[in-house]
């Protein structure tokens, strides 16, 4: 299941260009040319990590970045600047980014940053335990899905694929859009219905992928 990346700068070229590059390398990638539109994606969707550029018009990341952090949003910064003072890194870092990289770079140093940070939020989520439903309990770490005494119950990869991305947001609605890019889908949502679909008749009798009306499917766990 790729990862995916909000990029968002205000520098239009710089935009394109990361998108063509991070997507060449697997990402799946959507863009924004200020804080007002990324808001209204991360209404839509849930990205595994945001590039945030400082300095923008109107709300800067760093006040956006504090603005989340406030809001308790878990979501994963690379904050990108022209500004290469110490004050200004600590200033990023104290706002609750997890990485800093200071313009202008190599794109292969950026990648191998996103890289870190996946690798450490993803380990994070993947010991966080197993989630639990009717019976069933599904690893994040082996996405191995069990039901109680009958042993591992056998899933496709795209019903593997499905299942770890509503199991990382328990008892949450995804988009089905979401969920149509993480299966490298694009726009094909009637290709994510499907899915959901077989897995559920995976699941038997159990009622815990549910559709939230307007917003996609979620997972009810227990606890």
């Amino acid at each position: 299941m790729s990862a995916h990346i909000l990029v968002v700068d205000d520098d239009a070229r710089l935009r394109s260009l990361l998108e063509r590059y991070l997507k060449e390398q697997g990402y799946a990638v959507s863009t924004a040319e200020d804080t007002l539109t990324a808001k209204r994606i991360l209404s839509l969707l849930t990205p595994d990590v945001m590039v945030l550029d400082v300095m923008m018009p109107n709300q800067t990341g760093l006040e956006f970045s504090h603005e989340l952090k406030e809001e308790s949003v878990s979501l994963p910064i690379l904050m990108l600047t022209a500004m290469d003072s110490s004050d200004d890194r600590i200033a990023g870092l104290e706002s609750g980014v997890e990485d800093y990289l200071t313009k202008p770079f190599e794109p292969r140093e950026l990648l191998l940053r996103l890289g870190n940070i996946l690798k450490r939020t993803q380990a994070e989520e993947a010991s966080s335990t197993v989630v639990q439903f009717d019976g069933y309990a599904f690893s994040l770490a082996t996405q191995q899905l069990t039901y109680q005494q009958e042993g591992e119950v056998s899933l496709t990869t795209t019903e593997r694929e499905i299942l770890t991305a509503l199991a990382t947001v328990p008892n949450k609605p995804l988009k089905r859009d979401e969920l149509a890019m993480r299966l490298g889908g694009g726009e094909n949502l009637r290709h994510v219905d499907v899915q959901v679909g077989r897995l559920r008749k995976k699941l038997g009798e159990s009622k815990a992928v549910q559709t939230v009306r307007g917003k996609g499917y979620k997972l009810v766990v227990e606890g």
